[in-house]
């Protein structure tokens, strides 16, 4: 079973893509439902909606909760992959060896091949892709320098080049792997309907903006 941590995000959404691109297409979505505001593995903003992604990208899903503490939530993605019987899983991950190299261990430990497509990609790169092919939207933001423009705005080349100045005086990672923000995706090559956001609200907390979806509907494309 070839699986992939999925959390509705650019990165996990394009490893996807990239998957396709070599003639191994992802079966499984697997994806974790955090109980902690923080997480340190996995993607929170607009979780719920990923289920509308599965459906457009026509991807069996399955849901894990996990109470988002600090290594232990290995133990979940353990049982996750033990469930489903994966024997390789695709992961999003760019720059965090954090990450990737938790779970590359985890999936040695199982005998799991672990392939992360994205590895290494240039950032700007990266985000020239999206913004050419995906329609993806901030939905998190909590770093300097970010302010409410951000939320909810779709990654085009407009935001690209206010993400430069930011590197340029923040140093932020423009792929987001600092946790300076996250994303969501409408719309992809791969999707057979589009997601139309149809009630949706902007929070700002300290330093912590959010783009919270209330409602969301496939459309067609």
């Amino acid at each position: 079973m070839r699986a992939c941590l999925f959390s509705g995000g650019k990165d996990s959404t394009l490893a996807i893509h990239r998957m396709h691109d070599i003639g191994k297409d992802v079966e499984l979505l697997i994806t974790f439902v955090s109980d902690n505001a923080f997480s340190y593995m996995f993607h929170k903003a607009a979780i719920e909606f990923t289920t509308l992604q599965a459906e457009a990208l026509g991807m069996r899903q399955v849901m894990y909760t996990t109470k988002g503490e600090k290594e232990k939530e290995l133990d979940d993605i353990e049982r996750a992959l033990k469930e489903n019987r994966v024997d390789e899983l695709v992961t999003g991950a760019v720059a965090s060896a954090y990450q990737k190299d938790r779970i590359e261990k985890l999936c040695k430990n199982l005998s799991i091949d672990c392939i992360s497509p994205l590895w290494g990609i240039e950032p700007e790169k990266e985000l020239l892709e999206i913004s050419r092919t995906f329609k993806a939207i901030v939905t998190q933001v909590s770093a300097e320098g970010f302010d409410k423009s951000y939320l909810g705005a779709v990654i085009d080349e407009k935001m690209i080049g206010k993400l430069k100045k930011l590197q340029e005086k923040y140093r932020i990672n423009m792929s987001f792997e600092g946790g300076e923000a996250e994303s969501f995706v409408l719309d992809a090559p791969l999707f057979k309907k589009r997601i139309e956001v149809t009630k949706a609200h902007t929070e700002w907390s300290g330093t912590v903006g959010k783009y919270v979806i209330e409602e969301a509907k496939l459309e067609k494309k």
